[in-house]
């Protein structure tokens, strides 16, 4: 008897981006003529903008409903949150090599992106999560992975200056890819798959975080579970708004945080490594920004920063801040 091809699900977390949502889902049903087993779940994130309803008209009238799915979330938790109202649904009766694919709305998935990823992950049996090549609006490659933040990564990001970026390459957050396929620490939430037997071993998502850090915890949980992460640079997938944060990408802006990416960051300090080694975290950023304000006011002029930046972080120091939320 022929065994069963592992399932493809496409999660994709809303929130006020419907016509996003439904352009990925477009993406989607093109590359369904490759992979036949290929279906999505939307979860709408308590969006107050009519996302629902748009996203739900548009499975009807495209006639979607034997592939697709729409989950309403009450409640707006943020990315894992989100996630985890599909993940917990799959799980219950996912296969382990049954494949769950994290999407951004705001992709487009490039055709036999899907097909690349999948094969992949059937010759690799040891890998648990692989990422994709992202394309960037303008139709650039953004050929990056990440490694897991670490002291003297936290050095080099508070700094960014250039000499101290090059002495300390090794420890960057952000490390340049090849044409290859590719071992990685952690690879970009916009377009991760997940082999199903990584959710039997580690569980869904932290929905601690209410956005960033919770997919490089997610990958740093799966390698310490034993399960490799891989960047698949053949799988292509457009991130339209993939740096309209500000805080990732090959040249970040550098607009103000918001409160939670900080909240983030100093739970995933505390969660993976314990309160001293955050605090030490802390201590080095602080010290790499303060040679970076330094070379600004008595060198060279770098590129702008918001001044209220030291202020923020310190006011979420692991130092001054004790109380987390549990873990999911």
């Amino acid at each position: 008897m022929k065994e069963q091809a592992p399932r493809i699900t496409a999660v994709i977390v809303n929130y006020r981006s419907a016509q996003l949502a439904i352009g990925c889902l477009e993406s989607l049903n093109d590359e369904r003529q490759r992979e036949p087993g290929l279906r999505a779940m939307v979860v709408d994130n308590a969006s107050d903008d009519g996302s629902a309803a748009a996203i739900a008209a548009a499975i009807s009238q495209s006639g979607w409903h034997d592939w697709v799915e729409l989950v309403i979330s009450p409640v707006n938790g943020g990315f894992a949150h989100g996630n985890n109202q599909a993940i917990v649904r799959l799980i219950t009766d996912c296969a382990p090599n049954d494949l769950v694919w994290l999407l951004n709305p705001d992709t487009i998935v490039r055709p036999g992106a899907a097909t690349v990823l999948a094969n992949f992950m059937a010759a690799h049996p040891e890998a648990g999560i692989a990422g994709s090549l992202l394309i960037e609006a303008d139709g650039a490659p953004w050929p990056y992975a990440f490694r897991f933040p670490s002291l003297l990564g936290e050095l080099e990001r508070g700094a960014r200056l250039r000499a101290l970026s090059r002495w300390l390459s090794r420890y960057n957050i952000l490390e340049k890819m090849g044409d290859q396929p590719s071992r990685a620490q952690w690879v970009s939430g916009a377009s991760m798959v997940v082999r199903g037997a990584v959710f039997a071993d580690i569980g869904k998502m932290d929905d601690g975080y209410f956005l960033y850090f919770e997919e490089t915890d997610f990958c740093l949980q799966a390698a310490r579970a034993g399960w490799g992460c891989w960047y698949v640079p053949d799988a292509h997938v457009v991130h339209i708004a993939g740096q309209s944060t500000g805080l990732t990408g090959q040249a970040p802006t550098q607009k103000a945080m918001p409160g939670y990416w900080f909240e983030s960051r100093r739970r995933y300090f505390i969660k993976n490594h314990g309160r001293s080694y955050a605090i030490a975290a802390d201590l080095f950023w602080t010290i790499g920004h303060i040679l970076r304000l330094a070379r600004h006011r008595f060198r060279l002029p770098i590129d702008r920063e918001p001044r209220e930046r030291l202020t923020d972080f310190l006011s979420h120091s692991a130092l001054f801040n004790r109380a987390e939320r549990k873990t999911a």
